[in-house]
């Protein structure tokens, strides 16, 4: 998505050679036109699959998940890190490893809303070591709800979770795929290059 690498080279920040900050425009201060963008495009790559409801993680996949359900006019459900006094049973749970944060965290979703037979297209911000989209996988299974697919806004290309959920068989949509970010520079995977 030519809009998004745009958007990228012009204010993403690489800190290191495996972290690229994105906060003024996805992880901290949102782009309203362009997460419209990105939900039109994540729309057009799953308009066929019959999706009743998307399915993200607090709180960097919310905005991308609003802006797609908005668009196929299905309900967004984004998995908790913290439970509150209002969740606490009914609900489809499973742990997540952060690496940025070095940090497991216990996610949940309440089980009013992912109900067996539902098609669930997964969406969120990055996908780098794919442990938060295992553990969303984990509930998807767990509320025996179909998987459509996943629908990614950065992919690092050069971390394993993108070819680790693909050889599961599941397909992957990833709006920009990061090749590497050696030597403070961005530079993306060109289109229909192998994963």
């Amino acid at each position: 998505m030519k809009q998004l690498q745009e958007k990228i080279m012009q204010e993403g920040k690489v800190l290191s050679d495996q972290v690229l900050k994105v906060d003024s425009f996805l992880n901290h201060q949102i782009d309203p036109p362009l997460m419209k963008a990105v939900g039109e495009e994540f729309a057009e790559r799953f308009k066929e699959d019959g999706i009743t409801k998307i399915l993200s993680i607090e709180s960097s996949g919310i905005a991308p998940a609003m802006m797609t359900g908005l668009v196929l006019g299905v309900p967004a459900i984004f998995a908790r890190k913290r439970k509150s006094l209002t969740m606490s049973d009914h609900l489809f749970t499973a742990d997540v490893h952060s690496f940025t944060k070095n940090e497991t965290n216990e996610i949940s979703v309440s089980k009013d809303f992912l109900k067996k037979g539902d098609k669930i297209l997964v969406i969120d911000d990055f996908l780098a070591n794919g442990q938060a989209v295992l553990g969303l996988l984990d509930i998807v299974e767990q509320a025996e709800a179909e998987l459509v697919g996943v629908g990614i806004v950065i992919e690092k290309g050069f971390q394993p979770g993108g070819t680790m959920i693909r050889e599961k068989g599941i397909r992957v949509e990833s709006l920009a795929i990061l090749e590497s970010l050696e030597d403070g520079k961005v530079e993306f995977r060109e289109e229909g290059t192998s994963l």
